[in-house]
């Protein structure tokens, strides 16, 4: 199984078209959120906010968002809206003091109108595994991908750059966060994280080299940027 109910109930989940939507800034402008929130299932990654920004990437927001501002986002959204928490292990055992186990705890019972999951621990081991035989790198940050590759038969992405992107002279600069109040650069980040050698780092590069390859075995298109 891939899934968990919350607590425990194991469950399988299928959607045939997905929005993935990234927090890059190359979705600032583009005018898709309500193509976004008209897609059956809505897939977002990291702790993005919405508010302010629903023309460019719609009204719905990642876990951690919603666990820090739960009165902004779960008393607009109804009945059929299922939030997926995926993480290391550590962080989703069955422990009150577990990072997100206690957060998922406490608002499961304020909103019970909301399917809560959880990715069971084998299947997140299981994902570290592949990361580390596409690329020869420990995991990090592409759980939420492969997660849609699983649920979804058809992806599209929304503000992901291909891997050659930051390479190509005469690239206009975007930040890498949509939200963010100062300028990041987002190719100056992913060169950053890419080129460290510690372990954990958010292999921005490689990721895009692994979806490239997985886009026609997998359904996976691309726009803002299209590619």
């Amino acid at each position: 199984q891939l899934l968990l109910m919350f607590p425990s109930q194991s469950m399988t989940m299928l959607c045939h078209n997905c929005a993935f939507l990234t927090s890059s800034g190359h979705i600032l402008g583009s005018g898709v959120g309500d193509e976004i929130d008209h897609t059956e299932c809505v897939i977002c990654i990291n702790d993005a906010p919405t508010t302010g920004y629903e023309s460019d990437v719609g009204s719905h927001s990642s876990v951690s968002y919603v666990f820090r501002n739960p009165n902004e986002f779960l008393r607009r959204t109804d009945s059929h809206s299922v939030i997926i928490f995926c993480g290391p292990p550590y962080k989703i055992r069955k422990d009150p003091k577990a990072a997100f186990y206690g957060s998922l705890q406490r608002v499961s019972m304020t909103y019970r109108d909301i399917s809560y999951l959880t990715v069971t621990p084998s299947k997140m081991l299981t994902f570290d595994d592949l990361f580390l035989r596409e690329t020869g790198y420990d995991r990090t940050g592409w759980f939420t991908m492969v997660i849609a590759i699983v649920i979804c038969d058809n992806i599209k992405a929304y503000g992901m750059v291909p891997h050659n992107h930051c390479g190509t002279p005469g690239i206009k600069k975007v930040r890498y966060h949509y939200y963010d109040r100062w300028w990041v650069n987002e190719c100056a980040t992913y060169f950053q994280h890419e080129n460290r050698r510690s372990q954990g780092q958010h292999r921005f590069i490689t990721e895009k080299r692994v979806f490239a390859r997985w886009a026609k075995q997998y359904n996976i298109t691309f726009t803002h940027p299209r590619w």
